[in-house]
């Protein structure tokens, strides 16, 4: 089944920090927190099942993850609630990354939140 698009699941980027004392690669030594909050302002109950991130390198590498859950966890959100949590990714350098949530509503529709882009900026060397 094709997911759709659900008015009112929704995902706000809250914050986005550079993190110089988090683990990081030489490859990629530039780390970033970033703070999410998925909102379901819909009137039906929903499972977050799972996610998928994109990020575009101004290198023009792009890599994508995705999985199960978010965080480990499968939030059941009723009409109203919201989820936030924090992570964390490195870069090479600049990059935009964006994404989505995939949802499941107790009909058993499949649904998804976009998340709106933000830009991975390390700071000036």
């Amino acid at each position: 089944m094709k997911p759709t698009l659900l008015e009112g699941f929704e995902a706000t980027v809250d914050q986005v920090i550079f993190a110089p004392d988090l683990p990081a690669s030489p490859e990629q030594p530039y780390p970033f927190v970033y703070y999410i909050t998925i909102h379901n302002r819909s009137e039906q109950t929903l499972t977050v099942k799972g996610r998928k991130w994109v990020v575009r390198g101004e290198d023009g590498k792009t890599s994508a993850m995705e999985g199960d859950g978010v965080v480990g966890c499968f939030p059941r959100l009723e009409p109203g609630e919201h989820f936030s949590y924090n992570s964390y990714h490195t870069t090479a350098g600049r990059a935009l990354a964006e994404g989505g949530y995939l949802g499941l509503t107790e009909e058993g529709v499949v649904v998804i939140a976009r998340i709106p882009p933000f830009e991975l900026i390390p700071p000036e060397d």
